[in-house]
């Protein structure tokens, strides 16, 4: 009987492969933009087959326990599901998808990213830009 263990984020990092897709890149890039913002922590929760989540917390923050969840969705190839509140944020170009109950039991908003998207990664951190304002406050 073999136990699988559970990885750190720097494992997870290091053994994923890059695929033509290009999500590991947008993994990367949205862990830096998190790890830009003050007073920001992020916690890492595996969850091998299924997710892989980074949950960006403000340190100001009381009634909630995260202001954006990067899940790493485990499929072939792998994919993001970027979330947040519904009401931490817009979305004026309905880019996102509302999900009741979507986030932690409350309505969320989740962007898709199945593939390296300028426009569609410069869009979602517009998105973290808010939700982290909001979350400071």
């Amino acid at each position: 009987m073999t136990s699988e263990t559970t990885p750190t984020l720097e494992t997870f990092i290091e053994e994923w492969q890059e695929t033509a897709e290009k999500n590991k890149a947008a993994f990367l890039h949205l862990k830096t933009a998190l790890e830009s913002k003050a007073g920001t922590t992020i916690e890492f929760l595996p969850r091998p087959g299924v997710t892989y989540s980074l949950r960006a917390k403000h340190d100001a923050q009381k009634d909630k326990g995260l202001f954006v969840m990067v899940d790493v969705i485990e499929d072939d190839p792998r994919w993001l599901s970027v979330c947040f509140y519904g009401e931490m944020i817009t979305d004026p170009e309905e880019r996102g998808d509302f999900v009741p109950e979507g986030l932690l039991g409350e309505d969320a908003v989740c962007f898709d990213i199945d593939a390296w998207d300028d426009a569609l990664i410069q869009y979602v951190e517009v998105r973290l830009d808010e939700a982290w304002n909001n979350a400071s406050k």
